[in-house]
């Protein structure tokens, strides 16, 4: 079917490479490229001698000209993005140059501000749509598959849908006193900040951390969770009709709080550079560099995440609720894939993103979020490829 470049060797990179080489009728080729060519030989030792053909290359994805160097040698059908959101927008200027298909799993954020937001990238619009390829925003699971969920929701259930509650809940336990699931740098960002939710056409902001819940969720139990900014808010804002409020929880153990609140008040967690030994340090780069790194945690990691979306809205006149999530076991995924469940869960989504667009399925010219397309067949690819997902017609709200 065709060829894919992959750009990153993290571990999200780890479980796309996998899922790629396990779907290899529409894969038949894939580039694992990074600015450390030996992380992408690992996964080319690991996993060659399959139907897919591995190659590997060195990219620095802050270069837009050794970006387009790349795929112009490589001639990808489409180039997957699970490098550092930092680099979004050089390697959107290389496949606009190049005029190659795009997908990502996390909006672009500047290096010096912690937004999550997608102005920049949907800037690129018309020119992907002049160019006549097409741009996928965000495909990952939390953004990525909830806003699948959101559209599946939308398409079969509701005539509109006025609120929608997404719940990303970690059980997980990897046995550090303290570590993040994913890249240090953007999950200590986005904890950190202000929290805002939509409600009536406008953002409401709160303190970091303000508005604490605790859920009952399915196969997990009882957690605390806190209402934190998400960027699938702001385009599920714009494409899901009728909505009055979008709210997005994510749940913490007292333990990451409380090492967080330490850290934060050291002035570890701080973006702003500082002066150390002659030398400019951000503060923040350096607690990730002393971290766990997330790629590690697979092997230490037991229990399990749910992810997933509650909507109220109407159906044929009537109020109507529904809740539909998935389940995954971080040992489930490490056993198949080498990786704890957080990786897995951005993973698998961006392999049958970008099988939707080589497929034809989602492929029109312009810059997209996934809630913009059809997501029937995404659906369906969903459970074939390890996320099965759960629907449940009588949830219990939260207030």
């Amino acid at each position: 079917m065709g060829r894919a470049l992959i750009i990153g060797a993290g571990g999200v990179a780890g479980v796309v490479i996998h899922k790629c080489c396990q779907n290899p009728e529409i894969f038949e080729e894939i580039c694992i490229a990074s600015r450390t060519k030996e992380k992408c030989d690992y996964f080319k030792q690991k996993l060659d001698g399959g139907k897919t053909k591995i190659t590997t290359a060195k990219v620095d994805a802050d270069n837009v000209s050794e970006l387009v160097a790349l795929i112009r040698d490589y001639k990808p059908d489409i180039v997957i993005n699970v490098a550092l959101p930092y680099q979004d927008l050089t390697i959107m200027d290389a496949c606009l140059e190049t005029k190659t298909h795009y997908l990502d799993t996390a909006n672009y954020e500047p290096l010096d501000t912690a937004k999550f937001e997608y102005k920049w990238q949907w800037a690129y619009r018309e020119k992907f749509e002049k160019a006549g390829i097409t741009a996928v925003l965000g495909c990952g699971f939390d953004p990525g598959v909830t806003g699948v969920f959101s559209a599946y929701a939308q398409k079969h259930y509701f005539d509109e849908i006025h609120e929608i509650d997404i719940l990303d809940a970690n059980a997980g336990d990897h046995g550090y006193p303290f570590a993040t699931n994913f890249n240090p740098e953007i999950n200590i960002r986005e904890v950190t900040a202000k929290g805002s939710y939509w409600e009536n056409g406008k953002w409401v902001e709160t303190e970091p951390m303000e508005i604490k819940r605790v859920y009952d969720f399915p196969e997990i139990g009882e957690r605390d969770m806190y209402l934190l900014h998400h960027e699938e808010i702001e385009s599920l804002a714009l494409n899901i009709k009728g909505i009055k409020r979008i709210r997005f929880f994510m749940t913490f153990s007292q333990n990451y709080l409380t090492h967080l609140k330490c850290l934060e008040n050291v002035g570890m967690t701080s973006i702003e550079p500082i002066e150390f030994d002659g030398k400019k340090i951000v503060p923040l780069q350096f607690l990730k560099a002393v971290l766990p790194d997330p790629a590690s945690l697979g092997p230490r990691t037991k229990g399990k995440t749910n992810i997933g979306c509650i909507f109220r809205g109407i159906k044929d006149g009537k109020e109507k609720t529904y809740y539909v999530y998935n389940v995954c076991d971080h040992e489930e995924c490490y056993k198949e894939v080498g990786s704890q469940a957080i990786s897995y869960t951005t993973g698998v989504p961006a392999m049958i993103g970008a099988m939707m667009v080589l497929c034809g399925k989602w492929n029109k010219p312009g810059v997209y979020n996934v809630e913009e397309f059809d997501p029937d067949p995404f659906m369906d690819a969903l459970g074939k490829f390890g996320l099965p997902w759960k629907e449940d017609f009588n949830p219990k709200l939260v207030d």
